[in-house]
């Protein structure tokens, strides 16, 4: 595994994107743990994107237990249904909040994050987990964000044993 990733700086989105995901994938195929994989992810996407917050939650029972992110400190446990996460994990579908402070029971672990997006995470057609990613910007996410985040959340369920 590289330990580096390159991007070209100040690519659209989508450009990024598409150089990006080859190189995760090279990340997920070299490394079966999945928290030093998870780790990676939310370094890359951190570092590629600037993001606020991007990180991980893992379906522990019936709550999301935060796993491994890059960003200030974090909500611990997430019920099903409650807030961003656990309503993309109840709802089993990609959610995407231009404004966090408009968002029906959104949690605000930070008052600086202004929008943000959930992706789930699937093995075997079961929610496992969630990719959150916040931005301290309103409306900074959209259809391109959602298309390649769950690229990639498809990506990291196919590594999950």
């Amino acid at each position: 595994m590289s330990e580096s990733i390159q991007i070209t700086k100040g690519a659209e989105k989508a450009i990024l994107y598409d150089e990006l995901l080859p190189q995760i994938h090279g990340v997920l195929q070299s490394e079966t743990d999945l928290i030093a994989n998870l780790a990676n992810v939310s370094a890359i996407l951190k570092e590629a994107f600037q993001f606020f917050w991007v990180g991980f939650y893992l379906v522990q029972g019936e709550e999301l237990v935060l796993g491994p992110f890059q960003g200030s400190l974090a909500c611990t446990r997430i019920k099903k249904g409650r807030g961003v996460c656990g309503k993309s994990w109840e709802t089993r579908q990609i959610i995407l909040v231009p404004d966090v402070n408009l968002f029906p029971g959104h949690i605000a672990c930070s008052s600086l994050s202004r929008s943000e997006m959930v992706v789930p995470i699937f093995k075997n057609n079961e929610v496992v987990g969630v990719l959150d990613v916040d931005s301290d910007q309103l409306d900074d996410f959209n259809q391109t964000d959602a298309h390649y985040l769950e690229k990639l959340a498809v990506m990291i369920g196919q590594t999950l044993k």
